[in-house]
């Protein structure tokens, strides 16, 4: 594939393909992990602080509480490396909830550093921190050309079945949804909020194989 093509696919899937990776696994799980941006966030804001460089990851109707739990730490910190600690997981967790419950989602506690994210977050990342989509671009564009070869072989290959072999005529319409949804899944990432896809192989609007229009099977 071209650089070019590759740009064009990487940027059409940025995070359409996570979504099917994850499927319905918020995009940003990282966020709940000690050596995530909303930690680090915490983090800076408690060395400098500065409650507003955590405040940027809560909504604004929590602001009041981060900043409460701010001035507790800073306070208890000065007791000893044991309050500090202690002070600087409480003022984690708090922010990290917060962050959390903005997106809808429930908190269960602070995840360990080092966690396996797979490869897109982790590049994700790194191109903000490089300023360069490059690498980004070249992994999506592999895996979406993968997903999409992949699954229009499966529907090709099925396409023609005798009428009377059911078992094939089924396997067909498998196919077919899966490779409509993967298709209609990237395009609505494009142009949408990807956090409000989470099924893009599942049941949705989309009629696919079952509904007003079925798609035609050809008879050998």
């Amino acid at each position: 594939m071209r650089r070019s093509d590759r740009g064009r696919f990487g940027t059409i899937a940025v995070v359409a393909v996570m979504c099917m990776a994850t499927r319905g696994v918020p995009v940003f799980a990282h966020c709940d992990s000690l050596d995530g941006p909303v930690v680090a966030a915490a983090r800076q804001a408690i060395e400098q602080g500065d409650p507003n460089l955590a405040l940027i990851w809560v909504a604004e109707q929590d602001e009041a509480e981060v900043r409460g739990a701010l001035s507790r730490t800073l306070a208890v910190r000065k007791l000893g490396e044991e309050a500090k600690s202690l002070a600087d997981a409480f003022f984690f967790e708090t922010v990290v909830r917060l962050h959390r419950a903005g997106e809808g989602e429930p908190f269960t506690g602070l995840k360990p550093a080092g966690r396996d994210l797979g490869p897109a977050i982790p590049a994700a990342d790194r191109a903000i921190e490089t300023g360069s989509l490059e690498a980004l671009h070249t992994l999506l564009a592999t895996q979406l050309e993968e997903g999409l070869s992949e699954r229009f072989e499966k529907v090709t290959l099925t396409r023609k079945h005798p009428s009377s072999d059911l078992a094939a005529g089924r396997e067909f319409v498998e196919a077919y949804v899966r490779f409509i949804h993967y298709a209609e899944a990237v395009f609505e990432a494009a142009g949408g909020d990807p956090m409000l896809i989470s099924h893009p192989e599942g049941d949705h609007g989309h009629q696919g194989a079952i509904g007003a229009e079925p798609p035609r099977h050809p008879r050998e």
